[in-house]
């Protein structure tokens, strides 16, 4: 099913929590390679209307998408109230040199589409401890506000290196272990440990690489992810949220549209498939405008009833894992089967006005009734669930019935025994449909 676009005049917002600065999403500059400057202002239109006010842009070392990317950037971005910033890649290619650095934001640190942060140039890292030496001349040269992510030594290690040169800090940490459900205690240690300086949420709605090219052949549980990130948002109320990723397609958590030609990380990291091919995550935007809503300003008003769909294709048991483990000893973890972290089921989030008189999914033809696994206080908000596959097979349909009248989802792709290459794809299918039109406030 298309994805039915959704303007921000239909989600409309009022309400009370903490004012939240800003909403990134982390973007690929490596697959931009074939981008136009009207490709980039596609990409900035549909982040705009999920209520994003920056791409985050990620470059490695020496990429040769960097110079005309970030060039073409900058120039579509010009005058369409959309911002940019940098996130220098340390880990991809190697170490960035200073000097590079310094050239990039001097030449687009003042421009009128680079994110500022109390008037100065806002920057962040991918890694890089490494060179934290670096920043003292590189702040000094560009005045910027730094805010890196050096995830690898933790919270505490991190504020110390140069003498606590950064301004705040991005914890990459966006994932659950095992079969667990995410929890904030990352989360609460970065804030705890940054007393008052600011800190950089990472939500994300996936993890499945299978590119043993790169070292990466894992899958994390990110059946309820997209939910419950959200709502620990809520909870943390950090300074900074940025969404892993606009356009990752070889780990599986981008939320971005699949572009043709932006696909290379398939080829070189040496794939058993395009696993993201017919694979669209589009449909997990269009419940950003309420959740991010509620972070920026506290409540959000409902316009029009929404239901969004994911699942994998193939269950768990149904092919050979690729290889793929649950879990990755590469990130100090221990290891599963890949069907041990995540339930062969549907998943469903429903954005409503009143509480719905039910809900059912059918596989195959096979009808189940549902049930609501988190429900809004007030009745009037986000409601999420699942249904088991039960060994059903087929296409999906969800069905969602409430005040507003019924809203029905048909999946574009059926749960199937039958798997590209005999292996399994591990990643999600994501569909969404609109309901009625309502008036209500979370």
């Amino acid at each position: 099913m298309l994805l039915l676009a959704v303007s921000a005049a239909v989600l409309s917002f009022f309400i009370h929590h903490t004012s939240a600065k800003a909403v990134f999403a982390h973007f690929m500059v490596t697959n931009s390679g074939n981008y136009t400057t009207s490709t980039w202002a596609d990409e900035f239109a549909l982040a705009q209307t999920a209520r994003i006010d920056a791409f985050a842009l990620n470059m490695g070392v020496g990429d040769s998408a960097n110079e005309q990317g970030v060039a073409d950037a900058f120039a579509a971005a010009a005058g369409t109230g959309f911002q940019l910033f940098f996130s220098f890649d340390y880990a991809a290619n190697g170490a960035w040199a200073e000097s590079d650095v310094i050239q990039y934001l001097t030449t687009y640190g003042s421009n009128s589409a680079h994110y500022q942060y109390d008037g100065k140039p806002f920057v962040s890292t991918f890694e890089g401890t490494e060179n934290a030496d670096d920043w003292t001349s590189i702040k000094a040269s560009t005045n910027c506000f730094f805010v890196p992510d050096w995830s690898s030594v933790g919270a505490a290690a991190a504020l110390e290196l140069n003498g606590g040169i950064a301004d705040g800090l991005f914890a990459w940490s966006a994932w659950p272990s095992g079969d667990l459900s995410m929890d904030t205690s990352t989360d609460t240690s970065y804030v705890d440990a940054l007393a008052g300086k600011p800190y950089m949420m990472a939500v994300s709605p996936w993890f499945f690489t299978n590119l043993p090219g790169y070292g990466k052949n894992w899958l994390w549980n990110g059946d309820d992810l997209w939910y419950d990130r959200w709502k620990e948002v809520l909870s943390v109320e950090p300074e900074f949220v940025e969404i892993l990723t606009w356009n990752d397609y070889g780990e599986s958590h981008y939320i971005g549209p699949l572009r043709e030609g932006a696909f290379a990380a398939f080829y070189y990291g040496g794939a058993p498939y395009n696993y993201a091919a017919d694979m669209p995550h589009d449909a997990w935007r269009v419940t950003l405008p309420f959740s991010v809503g509620l972070y920026v300003d506290g409540t959000s008003a409902i316009s029009q009833e929404l239901l969004t769909v994911w699942y994998r294709p193939n269950p768990g048991s149904a092919c050979a894992t690729g290889g793929t483990t649950g879990n990755s000893a590469s990130q100090g973890q221990e290891e599963f089967q890949p069907y041990d972290v995540v339930e062969d089921a549907v998943f469903y989030s429903a954005l409503l006005a009143s509480a719905p008189s039910s809900v059912s999914v059918s596989i195959g033809g096979v009808s189940q009734a549902g049930t609501w696994r988190n429900v809004p206080d007030s009745g009037v908000g986000l409601y999420h669930g699942s249904v088991p596959f039960n060994g059903n097979t087929g296409e999906v349909m969800v069905t969602v019935i409430g005040g507003a009248g019924t809203i029905a989802m048909a999946g574009d792709q059926d749960i199937t025994t039958d798997c590209t290459n005999g292996v399994e794809n591990w990643n999600a299918w994501v569909g969404n449909a609109t309901g009625g039109l309502v008036s209500a406030t979370a």
